[in-house]
């Protein structure tokens, strides 16, 4: 049961993917992050009230520091899925696991003293390795954006999957304090709302059209059913299965691409595509032994 519900908050992050992309001809990133958060906040005061859960934190500070670097990532990814094909944009996002390794690779290679004598620990090898793999997929996934002109938007997807990683970190952070993820979730929702207010109110407001506005909603909707699914998903302890089910997100992107929007990923693409995929499964074995516990990253 726990994979089906994987399979559902895959779906439905992935679905909310597709309405950002409708949505983006006529919002900006800034008014997607903040009616996204908006729903979401109301969504999960609503939930946290029928769990019998308080809002009031102990920890404003990580709080703050993980929703200042998780609304930078999802804005990041926004902006990716406006201007590259969903397929791509889903991807480059869920580098996070990758970066999260290069993260453990990087802390371990600054602790160790080769003077010592001591050797490196055996299991940074193999992490450096699909570290590496990793972003071999992603030189084939960005070269056919560099040929259509789409470099920027491809770094920006890039930068969005390097910062969800921070906000993963953050987030395994509060889950040891023993923060509600309810909480954690709504305190986010609430960042997003603010920073997407600022960004309104200094880049503008996009011209109103209740056509388009009316994507506005399930973009908030499928994003906290995505987080809830994900939460029943790792409520009975987080699993190998459940672990790498998330990157089905992608296949159900590239399948909303191909069906919806007529996008075509050249062969280069879906290799860099199956790359990082099977270097972000990788490395989630890799973690999952070395700290069986570690929460899930959100979107």
């Amino acid at each position: 049961m726990q994979a089906l519900w994987m399979l559902a908050a895959s779906l439905f992050f992935a679905t909310m993917a597709v309405c950002v992309k409708i949505a983006a001809v006529a919002f900006n990133a800034s008014e997607l992050v903040f009616w996204r958060g908006l729903i979401g906040m109301g969504v999960m005061a609503l939930w946290a009230r029928s769990r019998g859960t308080s809002l009031a934190t102990h920890h404003p500070g990580m709080h703050a520091w993980r929703s200042l670097v998780g609304v930078l990532s999802l804005g990041a990814w926004f902006y990716a899925i406006a201007g590259l094909p969903l397929a791509t944009a889903m991807t480059l996002n869920y580098m996070s696991g990758v970066w999260v390794a290069a993260f453990l690779v990087g802390g371990a290679l600054i602790a160790w003293n080769p003077r010592s004598g001591a050797p490196l620990p055996g299991r940074q090898g193999v992490l450096a390795l699909t570290v590496l793999a990793g972003f071999a997929g992603v030189l084939l996934m960005l070269r056919p954006t560099m040929e259509q002109h789409q470099v920027f938007a491809g770094l920006v997807g890039l930068l969005s999957g390097l910062l969800s990683a921070f906000a993963y970190l953050q987030v395994m952070a509060l889950g040891k304090i023993g923060e509600p993820e309810v909480r954690t979730v709504f305190y986010f929702a609430l960042g997003s709302a603010l920073a997407g207010a600022v960004g309104m109110l200094a880049g503008g407001v996009s011209p109103w059209s209740w056509g388009s506005a009316a994507w506005l909603v399930p973009i908030g909707l499928f994003a906290s059913l995505g987080q809830w699914c994900m939460t029943r998903a790792y409520s009975q302890g987080a699993t190998l299965v459940v672990a790498n089910l998330q990157y089905s997100g992608i296949v159900f992107g590239a399948l909303y691409g191909v069906l919806l929007f007529g996008e075509r990923v050249p062969l280069a693409g879906w290799a860099g595509m199956a790359l990082i995929v099977a270097s972000g499964i990788a490395a989630t074995i890799l973690r999952a032994r070395a700290a069986p516990d570690a929460p899930a990253e959100e979107h």
